[in-house]
């Protein structure tokens, strides 16, 4: 076998208009035809002991009954699945073994012989590409009895996941923001995440936003200033000092006394913390571990109490949690290193922020912890007692969580919200200690010992105990508040023949109107008519183009074969979408080989609109007419013919429609129309005629225009009267 072609889709696409994220993969399989019956039984025996989750029932389409994919059982193999579908199977079996939730995927013949069409979602582009190729390669192997090992596969897709997958904070927000029909775009080579399009966009970098203050994080980022900011605003901080050496330490103990903490005055997440110093060769090893991250390093005195994280988001207290640093308890008979593997096996946890919770693992701070109690990772505990092996309680760390957001003392509440306004953050984590969160911390002896900028949901959303927190709803509240628009409108062209003449006469029609435009055709791309890029600019890195921009307030998008073949669309929905006509230019290239076949790749776009928005169909060409069978949204008509039955039927029912009739350009709606003006009053036609350099008449692509500017036209059409309107005929 071997892959002639492999494709990613990033947008809606010929292949599926509500799964995104596809890769497409033609494969030549006809090495394997004749020697497929033969091979099955192997195949049958040695692929689901290899990839157990090929067996896993999967999750089901949401109202419907049938599974997206059943589990590949021997019984299937022997009965003779089809060879493509086994290798889709197996993609997405490597990339779930990976830790990525897929499950979508379909395979079908081409239109050459032994070549078939495997079809499957991604998590991660690179994971998903990966997959598909070992996949081919797996079945390939197991087909002629080579020996095949699993596991480095799945690591090196595991190692992907964890170095492009969102993290599990900012996976929140953008799944929030999803969830409320918010786009958003991955800037290049950043983990910068655009909410939203053109000029009403917003940014998340995890959970710093397009409002996070500089100066707040330089703040938080400096916990000597931070101190001398809370302290001087009433808020209690534990005493301490900065160090740069060691006798600077000893001078600060001599202050302070034990028990002590040393951090670095740059660190963040726990890094190069040690807590609970007794004396002076501990305080020296943590002097050692601090400076690895800062030159500067902050003793303080060892607040005694339980280590809790109050998230403050918009000036309001979210969500609230204990946390307990990573520990194993001693049953008398296992090791300390036996019992992380025991601890380990939780299905929770896992490598990184792949799980609720992150795996235990013993480095050398953990050995150093123990050194203090006398103990190896060899050593035995007794029953019941328990040792921590982290300084610090971050989940990161393999540390727990419990959610205590309903225990907090109406004190702590406004405190934290204090802390948050006095430095300066729209989303802040604030780390105190103290024996009772529902007490006072004034009258526990506690104190606020860290304050972050850019804090970690994880431990709210999916807590080891308690009640799970949305803490991502009021971010994406904050950034996108009660009647504000994340989007912004698009018009999306496509057809065989008049898109880039529709496209610029839509634009100059919009920008008309006093919009922003940002416009893609063949010729290139335009931001307020302003050309940025020359050349063909129909796909789907074009129109993000335009709709990263946060100038643009409107967006007009040529739409080409080409793009949608090559990557799919640019966006996941638009407002409106034009199809002016359907031939049989281009056949042959990118497997299509039928005008329905071109049809159906043209149909995408219709079908992509919102709806309440409108697609705009060529009554006179029966493919594009065919479309509004597959549209969810409304559907304006429009043909050079105005006693076309189609036109008729569609106004009689409410519908919008525009015509070329006695030499006007007109628009119906209901049994009313608005003739435009006649069409010699257009500049751009030769006395209403067709321009020699075109295939398609001018009039109409001025009819199409007139459908492109439905939304502006609707309450002018829908006024109680107007001078312009005439009855229908039809009515």
């Amino acid at each position: 076998m071997k892959i002639i072609d492999l494709r990613t889709m990033r947008g809606p696409s010929y292949w599926s208009v509500k799964h995104f994220k596809l890769i497409v993969m033609k494969v030549d399989m006809q090495d394997l035809a004749d020697a497929w019956s033969n091979t099955v039984p192997a195949l049958a025996e040695q692929l689901p002991s290899l990839l157990p989750e090929l067996a896993q029932p999967q999750p089901m389409d949401a109202g419907k009954s049938a599974q997206k994919n059943p589990p590949l059982t021997q019984e299937q193999l022997t009965d003779g699945e089809p060879l493509g579908h086994v290798i889709m199977q197996t993609a997405l079996a490597l990339q779930r073994t990976a830790g990525m939730p897929v499950h979508w995927g379909k395979s079908y013949p081409a239109h050459q012989e032994g070549v078939e069409f495997v079809v499957f979602a991604y998590q991660e582009e690179r994971a998903g590409r990966m997959a598909a190729e070992a996949a081919v390669q797996v079945i390939d192997d197991l087909c002629h009895q080579r020996s095949v090992t699993i596991k480095p596969i799945v690591d090196e897709l595991h190692e992907i996941r964890e170095e492009e997958f969102f993290g599990p904070s900012t996976w929140s927000i953008v799944s929030e923001a999803a969830s409320r029909n918010i786009p958003y775009i991955q800037l290049k080579n950043s983990n910068i995440i655009q909410l939203g399009y053109g000029v009403n966009q917003k940014r998340i970098w995890a959970t710093t936003t397009s409002y996070t203050s500089h100066a707040g994080v330089e703040v938080a980022g400096n916990k000597n200033r931070t101190k001398a900011m809370l302290r001087d605003s009433g808020v209690p901080v534990p005493s301490g000092t900065t160090v740069y050496s060691e006798d600077g330490l000893r001078d600060a103990i001599e202050e302070l006394g034990f028990p002590i903490v040393t951090k670095p005055l740059d660190g963040n997440h726990g890094k190069g913390a040690t807590i609970c110093i007794r004396d002076w060769e501990g305080a020296v090893e943590g002097l050692k571990a601090a400076q690895v991250y800062s030159r500067a390093v902050i003793v303080e005195r060892f607040i005694e109490g339980h280590d809790y994280r109050m998230l403050v988001v918009d000036g309001k207290l979210i969500a609230a949690a204990k946390r307990t640093p990573a520990a194993v308890k001693g049953n008398g008979t296992s090791t300390i290193q036996e019992l992380i593997n025991e601890v380990n096996k939780d299905p929770r946890r896992g490598v990184g922020h792949e799980k609720v919770l992150t795996s235990i693992k013993a480095d050398q701070h953990t050995l150093d912890i123990l050194k203090t109690h006398d103990l190896t990772l060899d050593s035995v505990l007794p029953e019941g007692q328990e040792v921590y092996l982290k300084s610090t309680a971050n989940i990161s760390t393999g540390g727990t969580a419990t959610d205590v957001t309903d225990l907090v003392h109406p004190y702590n509440v406004l405190l934290a919200e204090r802390v948050a306004g006095i430095i300066g953050l729209d989303i802040c984590g604030i780390d105190l200690l103290t024996n009772d969160i529902a007490v006072p911390l004034n009258e526990t002896r506690g104190a606020v010992i860290e304050v972050n900028a850019a804090p970690g949901f994880r431990m709210h959303i999916s807590p080891t105990e308690g009640l799970p927190r949305n803490v991502a709803a009021p971010v994406v509240d904050m950034l996108f508040p009660r009647g504000s628009t994340a989007r912004i409108p698009i018009m999306a062209v496509t057809g065989t023949n008049g898109k880039t003449t529709t496209t610029q006469l839509i634009a100059h029609v919009v920008a008309a109107a006093g919009h922003k435009v940002g416009y893609t055709t063949t010729n290139g791309i335009y931001i307020q008519g302003v050309q940025l890029q020359s050349g063909d600019c129909t796909g789907g890195q074009s129109a993000e183009f335009v709709l990263k921009d946060p100038t643009v307030n409107f967006a007009v998008l040529e739409t080409a074969r080409g793009g949608m073949l090559r990557s799919g669309l640019g966006f996941h929905t638009c407002d409106v979408a034009v199809v002016t006509n359907v031939a049989a230019d281009h056949l042959g290239l990118r497997d299509i080989y039928t005008v329905e076949e071109m049809a159906t790749v043209k149909g995408v776009l219709p079908r992509t609109v919102r709806k309440d928005g409108y697609a705009v169909l060529n009554a006179d060409d029966d493919l594009v007419y065919a479309m509004r069978e597959k549209v969810e949204c409304n559907v304006a008509l429009f043909s050079m013919n105005e006693h076309n039955p189609r036109i008729r039927e569609h106004i009689e029912h409410g519908g919008l429609a525009a015509v070329y009739e006695e030499g006007y350009i007109t628009i119906y709606k209901n049994s009313y129309k608005l003739r435009i003006d006649h069409a010699t009053a257009f500049p751009i036609t030769f006395g209403g005629g067709l321009l020699s350099t075109s295939r398609t008449p001018w009039r109409q692509r001025w009819l199409v225009i007139a459908m492109g500017s439905i939304k502006s036209k609707l309450s002018w059409l829908c006024a109680p009267s107007c001078h312009r309107r005439q009855r229908c005929p039809a009515a």
